[in-house]
């Protein structure tokens, strides 16, 4: 079968490895004779898993005994929305606007109590990251996205805050060196860089949970996952192995600092063609761009039918833009290839012959 170049942004691609340790897991796990699909969650074999996984999540960030800890949950970062104010907000929270995501953490924070929007990107359909913005005193905590998956803008740095900082990093977490210390509560979606989908990875500071002065339903409760180590419930177990297995990946590679040299690769070559090319219009300011999610365009609505075209014979899939931002957008997380963004180069190119 030839190789499909898949750009998707999620549930996104994996790297093959983790794919074939997952599939032979499915049949037996470990030796076991046992598939992972039907182990129990309080087994000691997925005990080890599990605790491997949280280390593993919590080292390759450059937390681990910092007075953090790591969770595996379900519902994803949409769960994590909720799950936040429930635990954090008292009376007043502060979150910037970058997008889809983080206007639908705002809706949702604003059940629990006053949400002060401290910049929003929206007058220019996201396509930029506010800055210079003013933080006032005697909020909760501040929220902010570090990469905008939509629009394809992503913060270089953390902001600046007196207060706890929150950071919705589902689309970027594990694809760069970053001051993760900074910021006390980490939450992503596990369906970009870590795993699949229906999961949510939450890193939190200990000392800054406890104190929202409300009585928590337990299955919203940061702290009672903690206590019981992200066993409250029964686990996502084939979810949270195969995220362990794409950790070990990770981390055999080098870490993030590998990671980052190889994804600051893949986004600089598709860039330079969108900026060569007189013909394809990038949709994010320049100086904002996210280097996981490249949004671009076309100047002729004709030539659109053409690079479809063109991307359908040369096994290049998952490039549409999203349904509310229309256009094009090439998702380039850590398992994406090198190769794979040089075939889509490729065809940005070969389109001078077609116009």
């Amino acid at each position: 079968m030839s190789k499909v170049h898949n750009f998707c942004a999620g549930p996104c691609l994996l790297p093959d490895e983790v794919y074939r340790g997952a599939a032979e897991a499915v049949i037996d796990f470990n030796g076991s004779g046992l598939s992972v699909l039907s182990i129990s969650h309080r087994s000691k074999e997925f005990i080890a898993v599990l605790e491997e996984a949280q280390h593993l999540a919590l080292s390759l960030l450059g937390l681990e005994g910092k007075g953090y800890s790591a969770l595996f949950l379900q519902g994803g970062a949409s769960m994590e929305f909720l799950r936040v104010p429930y635990n954090l907000m008292k009376t007043k929270a502060g979150y910037i606007d970058t997008g889809n995501w983080s206007s639908k953490a705002i809706a949702q924070a604003q059940a629990f109590g006053e949400v002060n929007v401290l910049a929003s990107s929206k007058d220019r359909k996201y396509a930029y990251i506010p800055e210079g913005i003013v933080i006032p005193r005697g909020l909760d905590y501040v929220h902010y996205t570090s990469n905008n998956t939509i629009y394809g803008t992503q913060y270089r740095d953390v902001p600046q805050v007196d207060c706890p900082l929150v950071c919705d990093m589902s689309s970027d977490i594990y694809s760069r060196v970053y001051d993760c210390d900074k910021i006390d509560l980490i939450y992503a979606g596990a369906q970009k860089n870590i795993g699949p989908s229906g999961l949510s990875v939450v890193l939190v500071r200990d000392s800054i949970l406890g104190k929202s002065g409300r009585v928590l339903p337990q299955m919203m409760d940061y702290a009672e996952h903690i206590d019981k180590g992200s066993l409250y419930h029964t686990a996502n177990v084939f979810a949270i192995y195969t995220s362990l297995l794409n950790l070990r990946w990770l981390d055999r590679l080098g870490g993030v600092e590998a990671i980052e040299k190889i994804n600051n690769q893949k986004a600089a070559t598709l860039y330079r063609a969108i900026d060569d090319l007189d013909y394809v219009v990038g949709l994010a300011d320049v100086d904002y761009r996210s280097k996981m999610n490249v949004t671009f365009d076309f100047k002729e609505e004709q030539m659109k039918g053409i690079f479809d075209t063109m991307c359908a014979e040369a096994n290049i899939a998952n490039v549409k833009g999203h349904r509310v931002a229309g256009g094009y957008r090439a998702s380039l997380y850590n398992a994406l290839t090198q190769e794979s963004v040089d075939a889509l180069v490729r065809v940005l190119h070969e389109m001078k012959s077609k116009i």
